[in-house]
């Protein structure tokens, strides 16, 4: 069967003949994401999989009854082979039946990147409504899904921030209150206490961490919450003591992969209701699997739309 094939770490993958794993079903569409690069590039924390190995934590699958589901964990891209290939193995991965009628690429890029987006809000730190939300890295996919799922569980008012224009114009398009740009505020503390009225957020949703979460956490209102679940502005952030603690500010992780698998599939399936409702809206590319090489390179460059790979 042909797949993408990582032979060296920090190299992109190429297309290549492998032997099908035992056992193993259709993949139908597989997103990429920020985590496939790491574990290829050797930064995620959790390790790599022998090399050569097939990257992809993730995708659509059609079993051998037919049934479309949405697959995740268990080592998928991680420990072993993954699926960015033809064919993949389940094993004990988490397995999401789909509803009849949902489109298969959809519902690959909502599975890491829609849950990392929704999670926190709705099982990690979940809203109580009201809140004033600061989203951050608002105009890459995970940062869409936050500013919508915020709105949905019943922030008062979300402000993204990010350093695309097109991004924040699409953030607004999609419920967000009101739009920054990183890159041009003088002093990011007075603007994101600015953007919320001169009092800051209560709550930071946090994918980028390094300098912007800093200056939200010294921005952030007291007893304010901080979710964070990724590092692409820097793995490491210099915080003042006195605004954690004189503020009684609570700073929490978040990762999927620390989510039960009854959590992931109760939430993914949610997302996936709101998705055909229309009241989550992402924006999907579909490549072919013969071209993951250039679709790996955009997805390092920031793609600006989510990449799913179709066999």
């Amino acid at each position: 069967m042909r797949a993408a094939v990582i032979r060296k770490l920090e190299t992109v993958p190429e297309l290549a003949d492998v032997d099908e794993p035992e056992g193993a079903v259709e993949v139908v569409a597989a997103s990429l994401n920020p985590l496939d690069l790491a574990v290829s590039r050797g930064l995620y924390h959790g390790g790599t999989p022998e090399l050569p190995y097939v990257p992809g934590c993730e995708a659509v699958v059609r079993d051998a009854d037919g049934r479309l589901l949405w697959i995740f964990g268990d080592g998928l891209g991680l420990s072993r082979n993954g699926a960015l290939a033809e064919r993949a193995q389940i094993g004990n991965s988490t397995a999401v039946e789909l509803p009849e009628g949902t489109d298969p690429a959809l519902a690959a890029a909502l599975g890491i990147a829609g849950l990392a987006g929704w999670l926190p809000f709705a099982w990690r730190a979940p809203l109580s409504g009201g809140e004033n939300v600061l989203v951050l890295g608002a105009t890459g996919s995970v940062g869409l899904v936050a500013v919508q799922a915020a709105k949905i569980l019943g922030a008062a008012r979300v402000v993204a921030a990010g350093r695309s224009a097109a991004g924040l114009a699409r953030a607004a398009s999609l419920g967000a209150d009101a739009t920054l740009r990183l890159d041009e505020a003088d002093d990011l503390v007075e603007a994101f206490r600015e953007a919320f009225g001169g009092d800051g957020p209560d709550y930071v949703f946090d994918p980028i961490w390094g300098a912007p979460a800093a200056a939200a956490i010294q921005a952030a209102a007291p007893r304010a919450t901080v979710v964070n679940l990724g590092q692409s502005a820097g793995p490491t952030s210099e915080i003042a003591s006195g605004a954690v603690r004189g503020k009684n500010l609570s700073i929490l992780g978040h990762t999927n992969f620390a989510a039960p698998p009854a959590i992931l599939a109760e939430h993914y399936a949610r997302l996936v209701g709101h998705a055909a409702a229309g009241t989550i809206q992402l924006d999907v590319e579909q490549v072919s699997l013969g071209a993951v090489a250039d679709a790996w390179r955009r997805q390092a460059e920031g793609p600006g739309t989510k990449l799913v790979v179709v066999p």
